[in-house]
């Protein structure tokens, strides 16, 4: 697709050499200003800014609020229009930047992970990921979980036991099935239901 920038009042520039874009397919949905809703799609994202396939773009400085699938609620203003879509900056702080970035690395090579729920359990993003992994050992290490689906999730922490080792995940029981730059990945032992895992980790 090709863009064609209208406008440029923000420094867009500066945010690029802040923030490498990556290349995701995701769909959601963004409210204008004047609170209509209308459907998306993700043609690249960094933690800074995403640009978006829209049928109504909105104005340059507007601000907007996008739910995007894995990702979750951004928000931020309209930088520049393109051919069909537009880009806009998202607001946030430097942890949940540093987690938007993790999550877009997921994202992005999750085929290279090659998961074994991937096919089988669509992933979800939580509101407080916040967390905590338990060893054979009983150390308690802190992490943050990136997704999860009613099988497994893929987390941030410092901690790297092997592929294969038997941990805990909260109370769940799990597998650690991947290692990625930031984290891990485990399987639960036992396939859970939606809203009891939920529930699980909104505690």
């Amino acid at each position: 697709m090709t863009r064609r920038e209208t406008t440029t009042p923000t420094s867009r520039h500066a945010e690029r050499r802040r923030f490498q874009r990556v290349k995701v397919t995701l769909f959601g949905r963004y409210m204008l200003q004047d609170r209509s809703e209308h459907p998306c799609r993700v043609l690249d994202m960094s933690p800074g800014g995403v640009a978006l396939q829209a049928e109504r773009p909105g104005r340059p400085g507007e601000r907007i609020i996008a739910y995007l699938d894995h990702i979750g609620r951004i928000e931020g203003r309209i930088t520049r229009l393109m051919d069909g879509g537009f880009a806009m900056t998202i607001g946030a702080s430097e942890r949940k930047r540093d987690m938007l970035a993790a999550q877009l690395t997921w994202l992005a090579n999750r085929h290279e992970f090659d998961l074994r729920d991937d096919r089988r359990h669509e992933r979800v993003v939580l509101h407080n990921p916040a967390c905590a992994i338990q060893l054979p050992g009983g150390e308690l290490h802190p992490c943050r979980i990136i997704d999860l689906s009613l099988s497994g999730a893929a987390v941030t922490t410092q901690t790297r036991p092997p592929v294969g080792s038997l941990v805990f995940l909260g109370p769940l029981r799990s597998e650690v099935v991947r290692h990625f730059d930031d984290g891990i990945a485990v399987e639960f032992a036992v396939v859970q239901e939606h809203d009891a895992l939920l529930a699980t980790f909104s505690q």
